[in-house]
């Protein structure tokens, strides 16, 4: 086990490249699951979850070379020779549940344990079971497991109660060999979502729609390999964006594609800091003499503003003058670390999904945990901008979203180090 050791900070400056997109890269990884030939997926985060995912598909018989100096990652999936996932990998990480739609598209049947993950609220995959079984696939779910199997899936019109990243994603795999045409309904628009559906299509699928509420896909009988760039990750982008914003730094962030980050960009402006559109680069500056503002925000699925980032945009409205209030209708149990930042000094209040934020907060270092990844993030950064020494432990969580978080920081010139824990 290890921990951070953080100390205020002086105003971070300098460039930082933004790494591949850890919600992209792991359904694709699932999706080279769907073809015999080999795919080479680049822009891979060096991250934890992507290691279990690339053991997760090893264990069934998948050839993954890892080349993490590249930063990229060959899989051959030709020799797959079992459909029932090993649990205890399943069990570490949410996006292992992904496996289920290509397995069962490939080969009529899988069998998954219900998946792991932070522990930010209830994250059923009841919509993923109920496209599974609009197209033609027996459920069943038992003993901690989901059992699919179908001799054939068909094209069906499907539906989603609520625009689900991860149902959407497998629901897509799972209908690029069905017969005929899937057509899904109120489904996610996300970035990810898109990124999937031109990996899916590089590799002979056909799919159109996806950056909608509905997508189309036509069964094809063969998907071919392919090579594939993971797009950058817009929740890291917005971390470092905060990052420049809470120590009145001034951050170039480079690798980035600005309209995947609008909504993070429309209320850091809100809150009076500086945002520069470069080429294929941000600029995100405070001036020390500017007044940080507070503002309300309100997670929605994308493209409002997301749930990934209300943490650390929480640990920037501490900072800001008036009192600022936090919504959140994605997860019911994403405010674990607001006790963490009331160990620091911070003045909130809780009403069922909303925080009530008191700013100008005089936050101090303590010890606190991370009680989930992005919590951990917005720690950090609350801690960059706390008097004193702040110790956080668990830092396992950070480690599975953000590749080398610390020693970017430190590039930046921030004080945090990286310490075993007693």
């Amino acid at each position: 086990m290890e921990k951070f050791i953080v100390e205020k900070s002086p105003p971070l400056k300098g460039k930082v490249k933004i790494g591949g997109s850890k919600n992209s890269a792991l359904p694709i990884l699932a999706a080279s699951l769907l073809t015999q030939e080999s795919c080479t997926i680049k822009d891979i985060p060096k991250l934890q979850d992507i290691d279990i995912m690339k053991k997760i598909l090893e264990d069934l018989g998948a050839t993954v070379i890892w080349d993490e100096k590249d930063n990229v990652i060959h899989v051959q999936s030709s020799n797959i020779t079992k459909t029932e996932a090993n649990t205890e990998l399943i069990n570490k990480i949410r996006a292992s549940f992904l496996i289920m739609g290509p397995l069962l598209a490939r080969y009529g049947y899988a069998k998954v344990a219900l998946p792991g993950g932070c522990c930010i609220g209830a994250r059923p995959v009841d919509l993923h079971l109920k496209g599974f079984h609009n197209l033609g696939a027996e459920v069943i779910q038992e003993h901690g497991y989901v059992i699919a199997r179908a001799n054939m899936l068909k094209g069906a019109k499907i539906y989603l109660d609520f625009p689900s990243v991860g149902a959407t994603e497998n629901i897509m795999m799972a209908s690029v060999y069905a017969e005929g045409q899937t057509v899904i309904e109120n489904c996610a628009i996300e970035p990810e979502i898109v990124d999937l559906a031109n990996f899916l299509n590089s590799l002979g699928a056909q799919i159109k729609g996806a950056g909608t509420d509905t997508i189309k896909i036509n069964g094809v009988k063969k998907l071919e390999g392919a090579e594939h760039t993971i797009i950058p990750d817009r929740i890291e982008a917005g971390t470092f964006m905060i990052a420049a914003a809470i120590t009145n730094g001034d951050i170039i962030l480079e690798n980035v594609l600005v309209e995947h980050l609008k909504p993070i960009i429309a209320k850091l402006k809100e809150t009076n800091v500086n945002v520069e559109e470069l080429e294929n680069a941000l600029r995100v500056y405070k001036d020390e003499n500017t007044v940080l503002k507070g503002v309300d925000i309100k997670t929605m699925p994308y493209p409002s503003f997301p749930t990934d980032m209300q943490a650390q945009f929480m640990s920037l409205l501490l900072c800001g003058e008036g009192s600022s209030m936090v919504t959140e209708t994605v997860f019911e149990n994403r405010f674990m670390h607001v006790s963490e930042f009331k160990r620091m000094g911070a003045e909130i209040k809780i009403d069922s999904r909303t925080a009530f934020i008191e700013g100008k907060s005089k936050l101090s270092g303590a010890s606190v945990k991370a009680t989930d990844l992005r919590a951990g993030a917005a720690l950090v950064l609350a801690a960059l901008n706390a008097d004193g020494i702040t110790e956080i432990s668990d830092i396992h969580h950070i480690d599975r979203g953000y590749c080398s978080f610390d020693e970017k920081i430190r590039l930046l010139g921030g004080k945090i180090t990286r310490m075993k824990s007693s």
